[in-house]
């Protein structure tokens, strides 16, 4: 099959302390019979010529080890940590970052947002539902990582959104449909793995 994004990495970030799941991973909870992971990647893994799986526990993902398994380079300092390892790994031009507890990611969505972000010059492409970003969905450009760097270096803030103000970010405006409910879904407590069963 002919790649889609031959210069963007696709990335999962399967970190995360996961306090309310008495720390299992939230990658690998099973929904459907099949774990988050298994199944980002199985959507994912014919679009980028490159996958990046960002944890602090690669020995939970020994199944993946035909990818690049990276480590947190700033510690404890949420998704940026996760974003930043993924850009000083990448052997591409950019990284397409999806949160590792999203189970139903769509592939048409992400060649459409890979289409979207061909077009533009922003550092990011970071899908808006309403007055809801999705910044764990996003395309970001490489050539952010100096800021990154620094800002992790000198901030005590780590909320993306933060980070992000500093940047020229392209908000790709979606409707507030069930497809895009679904594809957005996250999973944050056992009730939410209930409901989604």
């Amino acid at each position: 099959m002919t790649l889609k994004a031959e210069n963007i990495s696709g990335v999962i970030l399967a970190g995360g302390e996961n306090k309310r799941f008495d720390g299992i991973n939230k990658s690998n909870l099973i929904i459907g019979g099949s774990s988050i992971i298994s199944r980002i990647v199985n959507i994912i893994s014919d679009i980028f010529p490159e996958i990046i799986i960002v944890t602090n526990t690669p020995e939970e993902f020994h199944a993946f080890n035909n990818y690049k398994i990276v480590r947190d380079l700033f510690l404890k300092v949420g998704p940026l940590g996760g974003i930043h390892s993924a850009i000083k790994a990448s052997s591409k031009e950019s990284v397409f970052v999806f949160a590792g507890d999203m189970p139903f990611i769509d592939k048409e969505m992400i060649l459409n947002q890979i289409e979207y972000f061909s077009f533009c010059s922003a550092d990011a492409v970071i899908p808006r539902v309403k007055d809801n970003d999705e910044p764990l969905h996003a395309i970001y450009r490489n050539s952010i990582l100096c800021s990154l760097d620094k800002y992790l270096s000198q901030n005590n803030k780590y909320a993306t959104r933060d980070f992000l103000i500093k940047m020229n970010i392209d908000y790709m405006t979606l409707p507030e449909t069930e497809k895009t409910k679904r594809a957005f879904t996250n999973i944050n407590t056992f009730d939410d793995v209930k409901k989604i069963q």
